[in-house]
């Protein structure tokens, strides 16, 4: 079927003029009706086309698409791949963080790119006009839907396609690898067998041979890793004498390069004829490089490929290796579910992984299938050739999975209570009734239907009911007389955060405890559930020490690593043995410090939200403590922030006194000057008049006095308080626009002097609080 007959208007947005056999005979389903679509078919085999189809047939009604990427790094990927469509005049957002979201482009967009989990945050607040977007869209397009498999983020998946569903209806289409239970996504799916199809082996451009190669293992790990690699090595070896290319998967980032510099002594060892050193024309090509660690390697035929190389290097190496220029390269599990970049023989050498949340885990089984299925280069060659290299203990495992593939299983009953309260807080589930209701719209209920014994079929309302229970045992929902369901606040908190509910629990403690400190606050999110299984391996516990100091010693050795990295971010320094793990712990204290928060907010401690957004721009900037206040300001991040901290501006109010010029003068570009300076005129600028404060009082005397507190910039909320020798007298929250009026009651007490502040703390925004004292005395 040719492109321009199918879809004319369309056919500038694929890369090439003819479907194949696999997409010509999905096409009619996807183009012709409205119904669901499930496709499996195997590795390489064009899939994505099947996608693209289907956005066409939405954009040519005027509807909005939501395509589902199994991994951030691929959201970007499609963003750019996507430009053909740009090209036609149509709109491709990517969704990534919140504070990163622009609502007006995601409103106007044609095609929505999310994650699972961007979509599950992002749905949870469909009710809010920063996501009310999510409510407007007419296809959701599962890539990969073989991840509702998946132990940490096939719930969240399975939950969000079923919210989806209720929300606004769309036309759902699953994707998928080759898959044993079709029929359960399907039914769960309720797309019907015309439009459901199970594409086997023999659409698969190239046969594929794929077994285990095993190894003994030793004491040693990093001894295990090389012999892996040597193993990987004699693998590819044959296909590498004779100018076939291999790929080599491993398990983390720096392992890439260090396998990909090994192998360059190795091959030549063993004298592999690779390379193209005497290439004058790609040795110039190569100077575009980025990294200069791959512009030596490449020359030698070897290369790396992670998703921390920059796009500019991304993109020379998989054109390179699709050119055959590159003839070994090592990547991470990334580029198995994204780029469609096959080899004659891939080698998995690591079936483990370190994961920065997790420690050490098992290769997910789906992972292991998606890379193999990248063996193989069409048009090239007639046969592919994968290996699992595994420890002689989990070489059955292997084989079978080899041999028999992976059915599909929900992972929903892991995380039900937190899925429950989530559904609850949105109103889904507005009683008891709803439950069964809700649950009966999750592939849990028809995997369970399929599989009565292995699930407990029979059980399953119980199980759930149980579960509601609980949640209302702990606060987290509340029942009336009539047995209908609502959320606390805490309960609602921990739905609109994302949080475990055992974190939730911890944060509503802390926001109700009268003791509150910068190391409290940390030590908390360092405690954190979501942290629970990260590991502090022998070589980081000194520089873990070396961060704290006495700080955290009641903490394991895993939290206490995660408060190490969160220490070490507020002084814009991470030592490099924690480097590896900190942006994943990172990012997700950052969420947690905001859900905290929030926390203080809603439980009535505007002080403790300050704190909390102050050390959340600390250890998103590194700023100093003194110049946090500026990070309020767009543009302001930890560079210009020194800047102009080195040169005594430390607030906004003082980059508005310094002006445009004295912001150039302390370091910053005309453009960049305006931009701040305009910025901190409309932030808020306080000061206090103490009209006619005596200066003293005679014993047992009382006077009623009034301090006016003046707002020179823009208006915020704020939490305005009086202390006479630190204890509280009263205290204000109001919208401090102007100006504000704050009683103060002057008594002659029994002290020689009463020492009087009046502080205002900002609840919303990471200023410091700004205060003044007054001392009175008694006499």
């Amino acid at each position: 079927m040719e492109v321009a007959e199918a879809v004319p208007e369309f056919a500038d947005a694929f890369p090439f003029e003819e479907f194949n056999e696999m997409q010509s005979e999905a096409a009619p389903a996807l183009l012709d009706t409205a119904e669901n679509v499930v496709a499996s078919a195997p590795t390489g085999s064009g899939k994505t086309a099947l996608a693209e189809l289907a956005i066409c047939k939405t954009l040519r009604e005027n509807g909005t698409a939501v395509f589902i990427a199994p991994l951030r790094a691929l959201t970007n990927e499609k963003e750019s791949e996507w430009e053909r469509f740009e090209a036609l005049g149509y709109s491709v957002y990517v969704v990534t963080g919140e504070r990163d979201l622009n609502p007006r482009r995601a409103e106007r967009a044609d095609v929505l790119v999310m994650t699972p989990e961007k979509l599950d945050s992002a749905t949870r607040k469909h009710d809010s006009p920063r996501y009310s977007f999510v409510t407007d869209v007419d296809l959701v397009v599962i890539d990969e839907v073989h991840l509702l498999d998946s132990e940490h983020r096939g719930s969240v998946l399975e939950v969000v396609v079923a919210r989806m569903r209720r929300l606004c209806d769309p036309r759902v289409v699953a994707l998928s690898a080759t898959m044993p239970n079709i029929d359960d996504v399907a039914n769960w799916l309720d797309a019907p067998p015309e439009t459901t199809f199970e594409f086997g082996d023999d659409y698969r451009p190239v046969d594929l041979h794929a077994d285990v190669r095993t190894y003994t293992h030793g004491d040693n790990a990093f001894a295990d890793k090389y012999r892996r690699l040597f193993t990987a090595l004699d693998l590819a070896e044959p296909h590498l004498r004779e100018d076939g290319q291999a790929l080599v998967f491993v398990s983390s980032r720096q392992d890439t390069v260090q396998a990909a510099k090994k192998s360059r002594d190795e091959i030549a060892e063993r004298d592999i004829p690779m390379g193209a050193r005497g290439d004058y024309d790609f040795h110039t090509e190569s100077e575009q490089l980025d990294n200069s660690t791959l512009r030596k390697s490449v020359l030698d035929g070897v290369a790396f490929h992670h998703a921390g190389l920059s796009t500019n290097d991304k993109n020379l190496v998989e054109q390179w290796f699709r050119e055959g220029k590159i003839e070994l390269l090592f990547s991470t599990s990334t580029l198995a579910w994204g780029v469609n970049l096959p080899a004659r023989c891939v080698v998995i050498r690591d079936t483990k992984l370190h994961d920065p949340l997790e420690g050490e885990v098992d290769m997910s089984p789906l992972d292991v299938l998606q890379m193999l299925g990248r063996a193989g280069r069409p048009g090239y060659d007639d046969v592919g050739y994968g290996w699992v290299v595994c420890d002689t203990a989990d070489a059955d495992k292997y084989r079978r999975l080899l041999r028999e593939g992976k059915e599909i299983e929900s992972r929903l009953a892991d995380s039900l209570p937190e899925h429950l309260n989530a559904e609850v807080a949105m109103g889904t589930i507005r009683g008891v009734g709803d439950v069964m209701d809700w649950l009966e719209t999750t592939f849990y209920y028809h995997r369970a239907q399929s599989r009565p014994d292995d699930y407990d079929f029979a059980g399953l309302r119980d199980r759930v009911r149980d579960h509601l229970d609980t949640l209302r045992g702990r606060g987290f929902v509340e029942a009336d007389d009539d047995l209908g369901l609502s959320a606390t606040t805490l309960g609602v908190l921990t739905s609109t955060y994302y949080l475990r509910m055992e974190t939730a629990e911890a944060f509503h403690d802390l926001a109700t405890n009268d003791a509150l400190d910068e190391e409290a606050i940390l030590a908390a999110v360092a405690a954190a559930r979501e942290f629970d299984s990260v590991s502090a391996r022998q070589s980081e516990r000194d520089a873990i020490q070396s961060s704290l100091r006495d700080r955290g010693s009641d903490l394991e050795s895993g939290p206490r690593k995660v408060l190490a990295i969160l220490y070490a971010n507020t002084r814009g320094s991470v030592p490099p043995e924690l480097r590896s793990d900190a942006w994943v712990i990172t990012q997700n204290a950052l969420r947690l410090l905001a859900a905290l928060a929030e926390f203080f907010e809603r439980f009535d401690r505007p002080r403790g939200a300050n704190l909390a957004h102050r050390l959340e721009a600390r250890i998103d900037t590194g700023v100093p403590r003194q110049a946090v206040g500026l990070t309020a300001l767009d543009g302001v991040g930890a560079g210009r922030a020194h800047k102009l901290a080195d040169e005594g501006i430390e607030t906004p109010e003082d980059a508005h006194d310094a002006g445009v010029e004295g912001l150039v003068d302390a370091g910053l570009s005309g453009g960049v000057a305006e931009s701040v300076h305009e910025q901190a005129t409309d932030a808020p600028r306080v000061r206090f008049d103490w009209g006619d404060f005596p200066d003293a009082i005679a014993p047992g005397e009382n006077e009623l006095c009034e301090v006016r507190v003046t707002n020179d910039g823009g208006g915020a909320s704020a939490y305005v308080s009086v202390r006479v020798n630190d204890t509280e007298m009263t205290e204000k929250t109001a919208f401090l626009a102007d100006s504000l009026q704050v009683p103060v009651g002057v008594f002659g007490a029994s002290a020689d002097e009463l020492t009087y502040e009046v502080e205002v703390v900002f609840p919303d925004l990471p200023l410091r609080p700004v205060s003044e004292t007054r001392t009175v005395r008694v006499e």
